[in-house]
């Protein structure tokens, strides 16, 4: 038996040998790249989220017929039809974020945690797709209470944490890379973001530098309005929505420009998604990260096609839908109803209600001044106009975004 021993050594050694080159081959497969398919292309996944381009929806939330409102689709339909940033506005009511403009005593479409609860079952849905919410913080609410209803909707699983405040546009990872890692929601606030206690949620202009908002120009110059960081090295948003002025009892108020919305939201021509993405390539030798846009469906799907060409892919196959609310006449009522849900749209969901927002300046804001919110008045829908100014006049201001 003796002659037996370096045999079953061997054997032992040998079956060592395999296990552990197996156990290096699994660990090897697990390091590799596995996503081959993010936001929709297997092209993007080598893409770093700097280098992307991506549609979003200025006041998503925003869904109605009054004349302040912004969109049209739900969250969920924006979502479905290719919109990956959400832009959204927060204030406190009841110890409780909302998402309100001007004030929530005037207009609400409800608590935070609702929206995100809802972003996280499409999130579950979609496994191959990264989301960016773009988060107003006018009240300059603490991150660590956003933070609360992150967790109950299980996003802060989700949500990237880069390694430092600041992080370059070519130090992003890439798509494929965060889809990997199961980090596939990037959040930014405007202000009062705090990277030691809540590091998932970004300083937006520590990392990203926007041109003007709520302008009346269709020139859309892409010329840096607000920013803490170089505009050489951060991510690119480009407000491109248009309102138009109006005076009531002598106060300068803006809406969205809907007479004009099928020019601003066209692929060519003065005034177009085209134009103003061209001035930005013009000025900044890059193709902008963002593009905010209002009643993003009201031209089908030619600011998709146009997001799609930029960021060198294959235009999408599904049909953009234009809602009935981002082409009918807007409503001066103060309240409007829901619409319901017969096909795979719809005009509202949950607890979405009818709000919007405008702002009384966008003038340029210094790197010095982020400290505090922009000073910029926000008018509700007409039905509660009458109530804002008379707040106003006894000295109320509702700051927002």
């Amino acid at each position: 038996m003796r002659f037996l021993i370096p045999f079953l050594f061997a054997a032992l050694a040998s079956t060592a040998a395999f296990v552990s080159a197996h156990t290096a081959d699994q660990q090897q497969q697990q390091q590799v790249k596995r996503a081959t398919t993010c936001n929709g292309h297997a092209e993007l996944c080598g893409k770093g989220f700097g280098n992307v381009t991506f549609l979003g929806t200025h006041n998503s939330y925003a869904v109605g017929k009054e004349v302040a409102d912004n969109q049209g689709w739900n969250v969920t339909e924006q979502l479905n039809d290719g919109i990956r940033l959400l832009q959204v506005q927060t204030h406190l009511l009841n110890r409780e974020i909302n998402l309100c403009h001007s004030s929530c005593s005037l207009q609400s479409s409800g608590p935070l945690s609702n929206y995100l609860s809802t972003l996280s079952t499409w999130l579950a849905a979609n496994p191959t797709e990264i989301v960016t919410l773009l988060i107003t913080n006018p009240e300059s609410i603490p991150p660590s209470t956003f933070g609360q209803d992150f967790v109950a909707a299980g996003l802060d699983k989700l949500a990237y944490s880069p390694a430092s405040t600041a992080t370059s546009r070519d130090e992003w990872p890439t798509l494929g890379a965060m889809i990997d890692q199961g980090k596939r929601l990037v959040v930014f606030m405007d202000y009062n973001a705090d990277f030691g206690a809540v590091p998932y949620i970004i300083d937006e202009f520590s990392n990203v530098f926007e041109d003007a908002y709520d302008t009346t120009s269709q020139d859309f110059p892409c010329t840096v309005n607000r920013t803490s960081g170089s505009p050489e090295t951060t991510l690119m948003l480009t407000n491109h929505y248009l309102d138009y002025t109006t005076t009531i009892f002598g106060l300068q108020v803006f809406l969205s420009d809907k007479s004009n919305l099928t020019t601003t939201n066209s692929a060519s021509g003065y005034g177009s998604i085209g134009q103003g993405v061209a001035n930005c390539v013009d000025q900044w030798k890059r193709n902008p990260n963002f593009v905010l846009v209002d009643w993003y469906d009201s031209n089908g799907n030619t600011p998709f096609d146009l997001v799609a060409s930029l960021n060198g892919v294959a235009a999408p196959t599904n049909t953009v839908k234009t809602s009935e609310l981002t082409s009918g006449t807007s409503s001066s009522s103060s309240s409007s109803s829901a619409a319901s849900r017969t096909g795979s749209k719809a005009a509202t969901s949950g607890t979405t209600k009818a709000t919007g927002t405008t702002t009384a300046s966008a003038g340029n804001v210094s790197s010095s001044s982020l400290s505090a919110a922009p000073a910029s008045l926000r008018i509700p829908a007409i039905g509660t106009l009458v109530v804002t100014l008379l707040g106003t006049a006894l000295g109320v201001a509702w700051v927002a975004m």
